[in-house]
C-alpha cells in the first residue's frame, strides 16, 4: 500500500494511520521476533508514522524497550525509512509494578530526550511529546524544555499528550506557535476529548488519538458495544474496527490514528480504514451511538 493517503504533521506528510507501539512492549507482549514483523508488516503496508515512549516497557530495568525495538524494526526492515516519522514521548513513568507516575521537571526531560535519542539511533528526534502534565510541575516549565529542544536542533518538532484545551492554547503559547501534534485518547468509547480535537483542528494541530479502538480489551468488543459499527461494517464487507477507524479519520482533517497492534494481521487490517470512504448516513448513525 505504497500508495496509502497522508496528512501532515507540522511540515512532514505520514501516513492517514499510523502504529503504536505500546502493545509491542507492555503487559501480553509478543515475542521479539513477532513483535518486529509487527512492525516491518506496518512499514510493508505504507505507515510512516510510529508512536513509541520512553515508558512502552514492562520491567523497571527496560526503560525504553519499545524504542528499542522500534529501533531494530527499521534497521532491519531493507526498504526506505527516510520517511518514516518515529514520534516518542517522555516525562511518564513506569515504576515496574504496573502503575504510571509523572515527571515533568525540566531536569528530567532534558536527559530523558537524550536518552530517547541514543535509544533510537539519532542524532534529532523527529517528534517529541511531552507525555503528561506533571501536577507537581508548572506546565510552561515542562513545555519550556520542549522549546529549548527545538532551539537547539535536538528535536524536529514538539507535540504533547493528554492536554486540555487550556494547555494546548499555552503550549502554543509557550513554544511560539511551534505546537505541531496533540496525542490523547480517543475512540468510539472514549469522546471526551471532542473539544480538544475541534481545537486541534482550528488551529492545524495534528491530532493523535492514543487507543483509537479502546484498548486491546476495547478492540475486540467494539462492535459489541456500539451495535451501529458492526451494522455498517457488515454491509461494507470490513471489520469493525476498520469503520471505527474510518469514522475517526473523518472528524477532521488533522486526525491521524495510532492503533495499536501486537500481530502482523491486525494492522494491515487497520491500515485499509484510509480506502474507506464513510457516507453521510453512515457518519450520521456512527456519530449518534456514540454519543
Amino acid at each position: 500500500m505504497s500508495g496509502m493517503q497522508t496528512r501532515t504533521i507540522g511540515t512532514r506528510p505520514v501516513s492517514a494511520i499510523g502504529l503504536g507501539g505500546m502493545p509491542l512492549s507492555i503487559e501480553g507482549r509478543p515475542d521479539r521476533e513477532r513483535a518486529v514483523a509487527t512492525v516491518h508488516a506496518a512499514l510493508d503496508a505504507g505507515v510512516t508514522l510510529l508512536d513509541t515512549a520512553d515508558a512502552y516497557h514492562l520491567h523497571a530495568d527496560e526503560v525504553g524497550h519499545n524504542e528499542e525495538l522500534l529501533a531494530e524494526a527499521l534497521r532491519t526492515w531493507g526498504g526506505d525509512t527516510s520517511g518514516v516519522l518515529v514520534a516518542t514521548k517522555g516525562g511518564h513513568l513506569r515504576p515496574g509494578d504496573g502503575s504510571w507516575t509523572q515527571d515533568g521537571r525540566p531536569e528530567h526531560l532534558r536527559r530523558a530526550v537524550q536518552d530517547s535519542a541514543r535509544r533510537l539511533g539519532v542524532e534529532a528526534i523527529g517528534l517529541y511529546q511531552f507525555h503528561r502534565p506533571d501536577p507537581a510541575v508548572p506546565y510552561a516549565d515542562s513545555v519550556g524544555v520542549l522549546a529549548e529542544l527545538l532551539d537547539a536542533g535536538t528535536i524536529e518538532m514538539a507535540g504533547i499528550s493528554n492536554a486540555d484545551p487550556q494547555q494546548i492554547l499555552e503550549a502554543q503559547e509557550v513554544l511560539g506557535g511551534r505546537l505541531v501534534s496533540v496525542q490523547n485518547q480517543y475512540s468510539p468509547g472514549f469522546t471526551s476529548s471532542q473539544e480538544e480535537l475541534a481545537l486541534c483542528a482550528q488551529h492545524g494541530i495534528a491530532f493523535l488519538p492514543w487507543s483509537p479502538l479502546g484498548g486491546i480489551r476495547g478492540a475486540g468488543e467494539l462492535g459489541g458495544r456500539h451495535a451501529a459499527f458492526s451494522e455498517v461494517a457488515d454491509a461494507r464487507g470490513v471489520s469493525p474496527q476498520v469503520v471505527a477507524l474510518a469514522w475517526e479519520l473523518a472528524q477532521a482533517p488533522v486526525v491521524v490514528p495510532i492503533p495499536g497492534s501486537s500481530r502482523p494481521e491486525t494492522i494491515r487490517d487497520s491500515v485499509t480504514a484510509v480506502d474507506l470512504e464513510l457516507t453521510a448516513d453512515e457518519l450520521s448513525r456512527l456519530d449518534a451511538a456514540v454519543r
